[in-house]
This record gives C-alpha cells, sequence and structure tokens, in this order.
C-alpha cells in the first residue's frame, strides 16, 4: 500500500514540485494551501492531488485540517513542512506584526503540524518528517530578521525532534534552498537578479524546484532510513558549512 505524504504549501512554487515528485514517486499526496483558492484548483485538475486549505499558523486549523486529509486519503507517514512567508524590512522600522506573523507561520507550524501527527507516526514505528528551511537559515540576511530567525530556529527544531523521534522509527530532517527559480523569485527585477544575486551563486544559476523535491523524496525513503537531524544544503555553493 502506498504511503501517504501530506506536503504544506504544496499547490506552488517548490511545494508543487514536492507534491509533483512524490506522487511520481508512488506517494498519495495531499497538499495543503493557505489563500489562493484559483492556484490550488488549477493545481489539483492538473495533477489530480486532493487539496486542503488551512492556515498553517493555528494549531486548532493544523488538527482538524489533518483529521480531514487522513479521514479522506489515510495516514500520515510523510509530512514535508513546505508553508512559509516573507514579510521583509529592515529590523528597525519593523512592526510587530510583521515579526509574529513571520514567526508564527513558518516556525509556529512545525509544532502545529507535528504535534498532531507525532503519536500515529509513534504508535506505526515509522516516520518521515522533512521541513524546507532556507540557506537564510543558516547564513542570515539584510532586511530579513524575522524570516532568518523564523528559518534557523526550525533547524534547531529539526535536530531536537530526530533525537527524540529515533528509536519510534521516526526521521526528522531539513533541506535549505538557496535561490530558487520560483514566482517569488522571478518578480525579482531582472537588474536586480543579475547584478546582486547571481554573482552570489559559483555555479552561476538560480536552483530549480524539481531539484529540491528530488532531495524531499530522498528523504522520505526507505534508503534514507540513517540520515536523521540532518541539513541538506542545495545552494549552488552560495554558503557552504
Amino acid at each position: 500500500m502506498s504511503r501517504v505524504a501530506l506536503v504544506t504549501g504544496g499547490t506552488r512554487g517548490i511545494g508543487a514540485a514536492i507534491s509533483k515528485a512524490m506522487k511520481a514517486a508512488g506517494y498519495k499526496v495531499a497538499a495543503n494551501y493557505g489563500g489562493n483558492d484559483e492556484a490550488a484548483q488549477k493545481f489539483k485538475s492538473e495533477t489530480g492531488i486532493p487539496v486542503f486549505k488551512w492556515d498553517v499558523s493555528s494549531y486548532e486549523a493544523c488538527a482538524e485540517g489533518i483529521k480531514k486529509v487522513e479521514a479522506e486519503v489515510g495516514p500520515i507517514e510523510v509530512l514535508v513542512n513546505n508553508a512559509g512567508i516573507t514579510r521583509d524590512s529592515m529590523f528597525h522600522r519593523m512592526k510587530p506584526e510583521q515579526w509574529t506573523q513571520v514567526i508564527n507561520t513558518n516556525l509556529g507550524s512545525l509544532f502545529n503540524m507535528c504535534r498532531p501527527l507525532i503519536e500515529g507516526m509513534r504508535a506505526r514505528k515509522f516516520g518521515r518528517i522533512i521541513t524546507i528551511s532556507s540557506v537564510n537559515g543558516q547564513k542570515g540576511q539584510m532586511g530579513q530578521t524575522n524570516y532568518s530567525a523564523s528559518k534557523a530556529g526550525e533547524l534547531g527544531f529539526t535536530k531536537a525532534l530526530a533525537q527524540e523521534s529515533a528509536r519510534s522509527g521516526i526521521t526528522v530532517n531539513a533541506i535549505c534552498p538557496g535561490y530558487t527559480n520560483t514566482e517569488m523569485v522571478q518578480a525579482v527585477p531582472k537588474e536586480v537578479l543579475e547584478k546582486n544575486i547571481l554573482p552570489q551563486i559559483p555555479i552561476g544559476r538560480l536552483g530549480e524546484p524539481e531539484e529540491v523535491a528530488r532531495c524531499v523524496v530522498f528523504l522520505a525513503s526507505d534508503d534514507a532510513g540513517l540520515m536523521t537531524g540532518s541539513t541538506i544544503t542545495i545552494n549552488g555553493g552560495q554558503y557552504c558549512i
């Protein structure tokens, strides 16, 4: 029987690529999304992947959404925490809501999604939790103290939960993409991309969402059973650790 995978923020950008790759690898996939109904329905019609709408910054919404997914698709064995937002601002101008929105959505969602699922994974003695962090959670980024803090927090969460869950057959890993060819990056002015962003990347190009997705498929597989508490860096050499 195919394993069930849930991808948050799974209908656009990197999340959409992950959802498609997981389906191609034989998983039964459910894709969560937060607000863009038109994009979600288009994704559903094109891929046949069921979509479920809820706000990952709300614990109650996550608990209810997970119940619905498990009732319709099956017990969730693979969770991909991909949903995230930016509210960029220099710190001395940052408003409290810009901080809390990003922290609650990016970092708070890890608790909100993992807590309702972890007991079922422990009972079944199997689980895969994969979080999409960011190169800016590793190195920091001007104008993104909120985003960088949330993404760095995701790495600490991953390392701690991996240690707690290892004996229950659950692996917990993170992926840190660099600049990736998504709608968000495509919206950057061409001159900014060519003069300020690409020169930072030794291989001289953006990453593709499908390249991140292939890493997720590997971490979800039985072949990655020894990997837990790890961070995969996929940024073209922009930042090496």
